[in-house]
């Protein structure tokens, strides 16, 4: 059973929902959970946009549920804790992902996967442990549980990296696992934009030789110049791709819309590795040949666990990433939805929800 939240809470809370598929969020009054022994409460102050938030709020994916607040890629100061929590204090620079919650007990969760449990949490728009649906960082407060709660360093400034704990650990988790952190090797990037551009500075920053492939000849300066990616390749130029073949040992494709895959799989060399991070709207085609004649790989990734999440903010910090973003106030925010939909952003919008949120009368 779905219960509201102001049916098992009584902490206020104010932010910006979508009370329907519209695609319209307007200012919404809500309750919270009071901090529990293992919690940790804190001010948000930055909130990313995520394009998955624009599939949540025109119910895309046939899962919302409204009232609906977004926002799962935050930031803020930690105001109250629990009195078991050990990680965190009263002050913290803290940030929260994609989930606030998991089963704790199986494979996944046992070895740091916990965005793989199959009982995980979404920060919103899922039922929580006490049946209420949780709500995300457009909004003023969040009360998670410290295991979800991942430490934001002062030297990383917080509208920066509140785009690191989505779009920045869903690029920085396949990197790592499927060995294409290694230096020298070459690395496709497929698209430029909120995952894009920060696959290319992490993959730079992990020493590898970098190739931006995209539909946009528009985009080659920014890739090379500003990105510092190696080179960059047009899709739709078949002298450009015909001269690449078998020249990356990996890529990372990062596209969403529906795109041709048998282009990518032919840049490639012998034992390479195409993996896909983004959800197209119609399932992929696929020969099966180009995978077999050179023994390559086609694989996925969905952001990452709670440690890697950890260890990515740290490399962040280390290497000095940072999101490319544009600041806006909450009350710009449907104004940003349509921005978004026609991919006018560069690369990530980020909410100065500290600033700019005011709770409704």
């Amino acid at each position: 059973m779905t219960r509201l939240p102001e049916e098992v809470h009584s902490n206020k809370a104010f932010g910006w929902a979508a009370k329907d598929s519209s695609c319209v969020l307007s200012p919404f009054n809500f309750f919270t959970r009071e901090t529990g022994e293992k919690d940790v409460t804190f001010k948000v102050l930055y909130c990313g946009i995520c394009h998955s938030d624009l599939h949540m709020v025109k119910n895309e994916w046939g899962n919302s549920i409204y009232p609906l607040v977004p926002g799962h890629e935050i930031v803020g100061e930690v105001t109250e804790i629990g009195c078991k929590v050990q990680k965190f204090k009263v002050g913290d620079r803290v940030g929260v992902g994609c989930m606030v919650g998991s089963c704790h007990s199986c494979d996944n969760c046992m070895n740091n996967l916990e965005n793989y449990c199959p009982k995980m949490i979404f920060t919103y728009g899922t039922k929580y442990y006490d049946g209420a649906v949780t709500h995300g960082g457009y909004s003023n407060i969040m009360v998670v549980n410290e295991h979800f709660t991942v430490s934001i360093p002062e030297n990383l400034p917080l509208d920066a990296t509140a785009p690191l704990l989505c779009a920045g650990i869903t690029v920085y988790s396949p990197l790592r696992f499927y060995g294409l952190d290694k230096p020298g090797l070459r690395v496709g990037v497929v698209g430029l934009g909120g995952l894009g551009h920060l696959a290319v500075k992490f993959a730079k920053a992990m020493g590898t030789n970098v190739t931006v492939i995209s539909t946009s000849p528009s985009k080659q300066k920014e890739a090379l110049e500003n990105l510092g990616a190696d080179s960059f390749l047009v899709s739709r130029d078949q002298d450009q791709l015909q001269a690449a073949i078998g020249t990356l040992d990996g890529i990372i494709d990062t596209v969403s819309a529906q795109h041709p895959l048998l282009p990518l799989l032919g840049l490639l060399k012998s034992h390479g590795k195409l993996v896909i991070l983004g959800i197209p709207g119609k399932p992929f085609e696929l020969q099966v040949f180009p995978l077999i004649q050179g023994r390559k790989l086609l694989g996925g990734s969905m952001i990452g666990g709670m440690k890697e999440t950890q260890e990515m903010i740290d490399f962040a910090v280390e290497h000095n990433i940072k999101t490319d973003i544009e600041v806006i106030a909450m009350d710009y925010v449907n104004t940003a939805m349509d921005r978004l939909l026609k991919g006018d952003v560069k690369y990530r919008f980020v909410i100065d929800i500290g600033n700019t949120l005011r709770p409704s009368s």
